[in-house]
């Protein structure tokens, strides 16, 4: 046991890992809280669409040689967000089938380009760390960890400021039309919001792994809050520590940073069942 503290104590004196515990968890703190909203909404699944959408922009943006990929993977997740949430109720396409379409169809396109354009030689291994995330959370610059923070201190601010608003629209949005809330408006907000987080989180756990971020934390909270909320806090307080844990576990024993963030959650996930179950039969 010393010598595991003896071993992190030597790795937090390295900024590259100070940088990926406090980029880690900002962003696992952004994902939890909309996790909330989207679960309630039946909206979980449009983490992994727009994933994928995110992989497919980035192989884009590889192609046409940006220097900055989030210039071009931005704007187009959010987009996207915004015709998956907004425009989900279509009568000619349910949302489900929509977020099934762009997902396999961003997925296909963006490996295509990646196997036809890419100049690296290892194409697969690209690919392979692009989906399920690799070691460039630990290879952060100054500039990447600003950005991080800044745009994860906005999701928050926002989430805090239309709070009682995104109660409304989560829980009975025509209620929430009825009362004078501009639900389509709230709605395009957390579009926009859960576009920025997927984009951030790319780095920290891969496409293909985003989805854990938001649905975990908070199906977690619910094992034992019933109120919003407390689920909403719990939730946070969980994702938060899950990938401090993560990073920690990873850097120490060498495991994929997104992996084994995911298995925190899992194993998080257990335990508060576990503590559901146990409250329930108390109560």
């Amino acid at each position: 046991m010393s010598e595991i503290f003896d071993k992190l104590s030597l790795y937090m004196t390295y900024p590259f890992v100070r940088y990926a515990l406090i980029v880690g968890m900002f962003i696992a703190l952004c994902s939890s809280l909309l996790g909330v909203t989207l679960v309630l909404k039946r909206f979980s699944f449009i983490g992994d669409g727009l994933s994928h959408v995110a992989f497919g922009a980035m192989a884009v943006a590889a192609v046409l040689k940006f220097t900055n990929n989030m210039v071009f993977i931005l704007p187009v997740t959010v987009a996207c967000a915004i015709l998956l949430l907004m425009g989900g109720q279509s009568r000619k396409i349910k949302g489900d089938a929509a977020v099934a379409m762009i997902s396999v169809g961003a997925l296909a396109i963006g490996y295509m380009l990646m196997n036809r354009f890419s100049t690296s030689a290892n194409v697969s291994g690209d690919v392979c760390s692009t989906l399920f995330g690799s070691t460039s959370i630990l290879t952060l610059s100054k500039f990447d960890v600003w950005l991080s923070v800044i745009l994860s201190t906005v999701v928050v601010l926002l989430f805090v400021f239309f709070y009682n608003k995104i109660f409304a629209v989560t829980f009975d949005e025509s209620f929430a039309q009825a009362t004078g809330v501009r639900a389509n408006a709230y709605n395009f907000l957390i579009a926009v919001i859960i576009a920025v987080i997927i984009v951030l989180a790319m780095n920290l756990v891969g496409s293909l792994l985003i989805s854990a971020l938001v649905i975990f934390p908070a199906l977690s909270a619910m094992r034992v809050f019933r109120s919003f909320k407390s689920v909403t806090v719990c939730s946070a307080f969980f994702s938060v520590i899950c990938a401090f844990l993560g990073i920690l576990f990873s850097v120490i024993y060498g495991t994929p940073v997104g992996s084994t963030i995911v298995v925190v959650d899992i194993l998080g996930f257990l335990v508060f069942t576990v503590i559901g179950l146990i409250g329930g039969k108390k109560r």
